[in-house]
């Protein structure tokens, strides 16, 4: 007599093999943890933002409650939690527009850091020689020529003198007037 399987046996063995359609459309838990570290860590940036620019976010009301939460928190377990907790309700945030508009204000501030180092580059050359007068007016020729010079000379004497800086300053003032920011 031959012996027959269960019907259904074979598919139960299956059963605990993920199909490989299954395993492409759901995540590995490796993935997923890897999402609410990131979230965490977005939750993170979050507590370090401004009163001002948390409302500009948009984030619901629950959400700012608890960033607010973790200014006050103190000790370091407390603040663990508190950390996670951010991050479990930002899984219910589209971190997208988020993220967007935090990528915004990081650009706009590099671009303006960028920018300032620019315009002490050059108020540095031209306080350590006068060929950088031409090349700032041959770059930039709606300078006006004479004040600079005027600057340049009494901010070497302040150097000099050990006087405080004030034409140094004048110097870049002049320089932002002349040189425009980047939008």
């Amino acid at each position: 007599m031959k012996q027959h399987k269960q019907p259904g046996q074979s598919e139960k063995l299956l059963a605990g093999r993920p199909d490989d359609d299954e395993s492409e459309l759901a995540p590995s838990k490796t993935k997923i943890k890897k999402q609410m570290h990131e979230l965490r860590d977005l939750g993170v940036e979050l507590t370090g933002l401004g009163k001002d620019q948390i409302e500009q976010l948009g984030l619901p009301e629950n959400l700012r409650d608890a960033i607010r939460e973790m200014k006050s928190v103190s000790k370091f377990g407390a603040q663990r939690r508190q950390m996670q907790y951010i991050g479990k309700l930002m899984r219910e945030v589209d971190t997208a527009p988020i993220l967007a508009k935090l990528n915004a204000w990081r650009g706009t501030s590099q671009q303006h850091i960028a920018y300032m180092h620019l315009l002490e580059r050059w108020r540095g050359r031209l306080i350590e020689n006068d060929s950088a007068l031409t090349e700032l007016l041959a770059a930039y020729p709606q300078a006006d020529a004479q004040r600079l010079r005027s600057l340049m000379r009494n901010a070497q004497k302040e150097m000099e003198a050990g006087k405080p800086p004030k034409h140094f300053r004048e110097i870049f003032q002049v320089l932002r007037e002349i040189i425009p920011e980047p939008a």
